[in-house]
């Protein structure tokens, strides 16, 4: 919201996350894992394992496809506690975060239960984690050899265009809408991953609340010099 003169107002409104698909921007980086999700055909033995890193979109496309196939999301680290033949008759469960059931006896049991009733009725099931599922660090071997035949798709690194598209959704989550030569700025700046993104926003949106002041390029240089500083690494020119 701008005031007189053009001038951006700060108010310390709620983050609202859009998370549809018309709000997914699909890029080079992230247009296969898309694909798979999609696929009409199926997915080989009823399941398929999303892996990125952080803030990469595997939550956002974990709830775009549950809402697509009538299903639910669980996080993982709640299996243990969860009513698993509930969960499982929805018939499509996505499980986010898998690798925080590793050395959970009860956890990986749960999702180990959970994968067996699916693949009863022919449910699908969804698991989403950093990094490959052989650095998940499952202790329970017929559960991580389950997974391993598992088809496996990766959401990469950001690319310029994804980056950007990022950003701009970020900025819309908290209600704001910097000029488009900020996010340039940024993200021809900034570390090129999408957890530095959401830092990033997250302290521009503060900085800016706190100062009074609109989100200008200025801002976006001071916010980047101290996120440097703070992390011993300096900023881009």
């Amino acid at each position: 919201m701008t005031g007189p003169g053009g001038r951006q107002l700060a108010f310390d409104l709620p983050v609202r996350t859009a998370a549809g698909r018309d709000d997914f921007f699909v890029s080079e980086a992230n247009a296969e894992a898309l694909q798979a999700l999609d696929g009409r055909g199926g997915w080989p033995l009823g399941k398929l394992v999303l892996t990125g890193p952080a803030g990469a979109g595997k939550s956002h496309l974990a709830r775009i496809w549950a809402e697509e196939a009538g299903g639910k999301v669980a996080p993982a680290a709640t299996l243990a506690l969860a009513d698993i033949p509930e969960l499982a008759a929805a018939g499509a469960v996505a499980v986010e975060d898998v690798p925080r059931v590793a050395g959970s006896e009860q956890g990986e049991a749960a999702l180990f239960h959970l994968h067996n009733l699916l693949a009863e009725t022919g449910g699908r099931l969804l698991l989403t984690g950093r990094g490959t599922p052989g650095t998940w660090g499952l202790a329970l071997p017929d559960l991580a050899s389950r997974i391993a035949q598992a088809q496996a798709v990766a959401l990469a690194a950001p690319d310029d265009a994804l980056l950007r598209a990022v950003l701009v959704k970020l900025f819309a989550d908290r209600q704001l809408a910097p000029a488009p030569r900020v996010v340039d700025y940024l993200a021809a700046r900034m570390d090129r991953s999408f957890a530095e993104a959401q830092a990033l926003v997250a302290a521009l949106d503060a900085a800016a609340l706190s100062g009074g002041e609109r989100i200008s390029t200025g801002l976006a240089r001071r916010v980047l010099e101290a996120r440097a500083l703070d992390s011993g690494h300096p900023a881009g020119p």
